[in-house]
């Protein structure tokens, strides 16, 4: 169940929040919102309480409730019944409602990502979704594409469909790259497919993040890809060799490496939550983890069977199988991680709204919450004590 709650009312410009907590921090804060609707100032509360009293401006108390940026979703495959790999000029007007329904969902941002089909599927959907791309009004803007494939190793393929993986290669990579190389912001690849090490230099020299994934590397041939400019892991655990005692693998090397950052499904199902604790300790936490959804096409549809690509995923409680048992994906919004995060106990409020907020922005190089953030973008967290549940609201 999606824990949010409505919307809160218009509120005049200027005004102040104040008593509010951010992501990382525990103190409290001020924010003044200025009359364009943008953050003008943040500083500490103490700071403002040695000034004086506050007056002349309409005053929104926190309370202690966190305030943040809405998330940043760098994985996310579907929604509203829509597959990223099936767009076409046909249909791609239900790009925008998506982008609406993931505003509401608290995702100021996302990567439209798309699994491993045939090229000329990809590029067809690449061309769509760089015809739809412009934000428009209280929507999630695209920040350009996720490509999860097709250079992925056959033995941790997953879900992704075998007849259409390819060598990784130079040329492959110009060739599914095609027209869109500035559209690709990740891709993910199996590095020890890359047989003449020339292939992540050439993605990293064309500003495209290069994220390790479905693969069988080793803790050496992880390294290497580091040390070539590969700085992400797509979904920790999932689609490579668990931790060994005498092989960490390429989940091993990455968590040593604290230039790199590790996706991370936190629905309780792809990873257990004492797994996830594990990793995050592991890793300092936000420091070297982000959470994405890895949501599907039915993602805001009701649990059932759906079609995917020439296949069928059964979607029950927010989990997507396929009907051999293979984990697809989830139907969960990324918000739905930080709730769980804090509901299993595994981390306090704070760093549960950093791993669906701050981190990912981190990942890519985006800016986080500073005083040019617009004040429709911030996003209220309130953590009920009795319940123990988090909750949360757009500020607009």
């Amino acid at each position: 169940m999606i824990k949010n709650q409505d919307n809160l009312n218009f509120i005049p410009k200027p005004f102040n929040i104040i008593n509010a907590r951010l992501p990382g921090s525990k103190d409290l804060h001020m924010l003044f919102i200025n009359r364009e609707g943008k953050v003008d100032q943040i500083l500490p509360m103490d700071a403002i309480l040695k000034r004086g009293p506050i007056s002349g401006l309409q005053i929104l108390d926190f309370g202690g409730d966190w305030v943040s940026l809405g998330g940043v979703d760098l994985q996310i495959n579907g929604a509203l019944g829509l597959a990223f790999p099936d767009l076409s000029p046909e249909n791609a007007d239900i790009l925008p409602k998506i982008s609406h329904f993931l505003w509401n969902m608290g995702i100021d941002a996302f990567l439209p990502t798309l699994v491993t089909t045939s090229i000329e599927n990809i590029h067809r959907s690449l061309a769509a979704i760089a015809n739809e791309k412009e934000k428009t009004e209280s929507s999630a803007k695209i920040i350009g594409v996720h490509l999860e494939g097709p250079f992925l190793n056959p033995e941790k393929r997953g879900a992704h469909p075998e007849e259409y993986l390819l060598p990784l290669t130079l040329e492959e990579v110009k060739r599914i790259l095609g027209d869109y190389t500035n559209l690709v912001k990740i891709i993910t690849i199996a590095p020890e497919l890359d047989t003449t090490g020339e292939v992540i230099p050439y993605l990293c020299s064309q500003g495209i993040t290069v994220s390790l994934g479905h693969s069988q590397a080793t803790e050496v041939q992880a390294r290497k890809a580091f040390e070539q400019g590969a700085t992400m892991v797509t979904h920790a655990f999932n689609a490579m060799p668990p931790l060994h005692h005498r092989e960490p693998g390429l989940l091993g090397a990455a968590l040593l490496n604290e230039g790199v950052m590790c996706g991370l499904i936190a629905d309780g199902k792809h990873v257990c939550p004492t797994m996830i604790n594990i990793l995050l300790r592991a890793s300092k936490f936000a420091g070297g983890i982000f959470l994405v959804s890895d949501a599907l096409a039915p993602l805001g549809l009701p649990d059932g069977t759906y079609p995917w690509d020439s296949r069928e995923i059964v979607v029950k409680d927010g989990t997507a199988r396929l009907h051999n048992g293979t984990l697809s994906g989830t139907t969960l919004p990324l918000l739905v991680g930080a709730q769980n995060l804090v509901k299993w106990g595994i981390c306090n409020v704070e760093t549960a709204i950093d791993l669906v907020t701050e981190a990912p922005r981190k990942a890519i190089y985006l800016p986080g919450l500073n005083d040019n953030t617009t004040a429709k973008e911030l996003i209220r967290w309130h953590f009920d004590e009795k319940s123990k549940e988090l909750y949360w609201k757009r500020l607009e």
